[in-house]
């Protein structure tokens, strides 16, 4: 499908599924992700993985090996954002608004988010933050993607999602979404995050609060993708910060 014919007419009912707000803020406080979708349709999954072949809707091209993180490419999306692409960053942002403000709050931290993304991303221009971050990933055979964290300059907003554009099982086997939880004086926890074709993982981009028994703390995230066994792997990236 054309780039063309990817932004054309409004966003289908699929991408507008119902979101339970409640249980995603629940999920997030508990495990430090939520699943959330079919955000796409399976239509829109390979309309946009297969604007991977074109260069046209992208600013740049990261090909992982070269920089050590991992194995795979990717590519960021330029400004005007695919009209689906586009819809997902503007209409999830109010709600993770919200509990970005409610974290920062039980951090102990004074940055808070106002309720449209347009206004966020205005205050990441003016600080110099004007490249746009969602990306396209692409993975092959023996692919993967090494723990990191999407931090591209002073404002940070501190949820992000990604989406599986392929389908698992068909597509590809392997590459599975992995999030690890660094906590103070105690060993690390993984969490591995099965999705469907369309569905979407909201997890921190830096740190997340737990309570523990002195109180609220901070631990730190990070999260990547195991080895491609088989087959391709496509996934949107939705950061919501811009970068320098």
């Amino acid at each position: 499908m054309a780039i063309t014919e990817l932004e054309r007419g409004p966003a289908r009912r699929s991408s507008r599924a119902a979101i339970d707000w409640g249980q995603v803020a629940a999920e997030l406080d508990a495990h430090g992700c939520a699943t959330v979708g079919p955000l796409l349709s399976p239509g829109d999954c390979g309309a946009i993985s297969g604007l991977y072949a074109s260069e046209v809707p992208f600013r740049s091209r990261i090909v992982m090996a070269r920089h050590g993180f991992g194995r795979g490419e990717y590519k960021y999306f330029a400004y005007p954002l695919p009209t689906r692409v586009a819809d997902v960053r503007t209409r999830l942002y109010p709600e993770l608004a919200k509990i970005a403000n409610r974290w920062n709050e039980q951090m102990g931290i004074a940055v808070r988010y106002p309720a449209a993304h347009d206004a966020f991303l205005q205050r990441c221009h003016q600080a110099g933050q004007g490249k746009p971050t969602p990306l396209l990933l692409q993975y092959g055979p023996g692919d993967y993607n090494c723990l990191h964290q999407d931090l591209y300059g002073e404002h940070v907003f501190p949820l992000q999602i990604a989406i599986l554009l392929s389908q698992p099982g068909t597509d590809f086997t392997g590459g599975e979404f992995v999030l690890t939880e660094q906590r103070p004086r105690m060993q690390s926890r993984a969490e591995v995050v099965p999705l469907r074709q369309g569905e979407g993982v909201i997890f921190p981009v830096h740190h997340r609060p737990v309570s523990g028994t002195r109180g609220i703390y901070r631990v730190m995230m990070r999260h990547g993708v195991s080895r491609l066994r088989s087959g391709q792997r496509h996934t949107l990236g939705v950061i919501f910060h811009d970068a320098r």
